[in-house]
């Protein structure tokens, strides 16, 4: 055999490795962002980091949980990403995540990070209560606009309002969890029970409710700042609704899964997502971001917005969703919409 014929499968071998080194890491992405976001977070990440792509796996935050913690056996996901940290802190306490304290983690409010060292997520944003009124539909129906929860158990109301399931929505879990923070617990639960008089459905996601008020399919829809603001820049007859009790509010969050065969890769995303461009991106979307001094004031939300945000204990607030679904389920689950 000549010299030439033994170099040849060895000069093949070698630049076959050397594709392999070089070739792109795809990350499992697990995210309940909103699909209008999705598409240009990855366009910018991956313009970043172009040796790492992302394939997304998109839900609603109860269902994507659900996901989550049926997959503990055999993770799938390498990243949960834009997912509310109330889910993410029952991941934690499930021992699902790989801590991690990102490159600019000194740049983000310590609210909305994980206090541990490292710590196991971190904020990207915050989303926060609010209610779409349809002007126009309301004023067929001789309907004044609510200023406040207690306002929507007024009888005109009855079978006007559409909310999103709490066991579906990471939305409509803020939303009850907050009313019981709110009211307290026996009182909390009697408002819903008469809310529960006035709503036409319960929705399993957090932005339909508004995008039905826009529609004119309902007249109110109780939802999130970012989908309220977007639909009513848009040109939809709305009024937000920022009720004067307080808002709810939950934080969507970055954190890497453990036993990801993609840590490296992993960690550039979660670099990424606490970096101030990638906050720069949010703050297009969203009045508050975690990376400090980067929100820019929106037209369509009240500058005082982050001070509307009652005191929430995220912890707790996870802690007790399984009790608190349960109970929201057993009352109410009968005007769900189908799945």
């Amino acid at each position: 055999m000549s010299v030439t014929h033994v170099f040849k499968p060895l000069a093949a071998l070698l630049t076959l490795t050397a594709t392999l080194a070089h070739a792109d890491t795809t990350l499992l992405v697990y995210t309940a962002l909103e699909a209008d976001q999705v598409k240009s977070y990855q366009a910018r990440f991956e313009a970043e980091y172009p040796d790492v792509k992302i394939k997304w796996v998109r839900d609603s935050t109860g269902i994507i949980t659900a996901k989550l913690l049926a997959e503990k056996a055999a993770p799938q996901a390498d990243v949960v990403m834009g997912v509310a940290a109330t889910s993410i802190l029952v991941l934690e306490k499930e021992g699902m995540l790989q801590p991690y304290a990102p490159k600019d983690i000194d740049k983000l409010s310590k609210r909305y990070v994980d206090n541990a060292t490292p710590p196991s997520w971190v904020g990207m944003n915050v989303t926060g209560a609010a209610m779409c009124f349809n002007t126009v539909e309301a004023a067929k129906l001789g309907l004044k606009k609510p200023e406040t929860w207690k306002d929507l158990l007024k009888p005109e109301y009855k079978g006007k309002i559409v909310m999103p399931h709490p066991a579906s929505s990471g939305t409509g879990f803020f939303d009850v969890s907050s009313w019981l923070t709110m009211f307290g617990e026996k009182d909390g639960w009697a408002f819903m029970d008469r809310l529960h008089e006035n709503i036409g459905q319960y929705t399993h996601s957090g932005s339909k409710p508004c995008k039905q008020a826009a529609a004119g399919e309902f007249p109110i829809g109780i939802s999130f700042e970012y989908r309220a603001a977007k639909l009513k820049e848009g040109g939809a007859p709305l009024d937000l609704v920022f009720p004067k009790e307080g808002l709810g509010w939950d934080v969507e969050a970055t954190a890497i899964v453990k036993g990801t065969r993609h840590l490296e890769a992993a960690r550039k995303l979660a670099d990424w997502a606490t970096s101030k461009g990638a906050a720069e991106l949010y703050a297009k979307n969203f009045a508050i971001v975690a990376h400090a001094g980067v929100a820019k004031p929106s037209p369509a939300i009240p500058a005082n917005f982050e001070q509307m945000l009652i005191k929430q204990d995220l912890r707790w607030s996870s802690r007790e969703r399984d009790r608190i679904l349960a109970e929201w389920t057993r009352r109410y689950d009968g005007k769900a919409e189908p799945k």
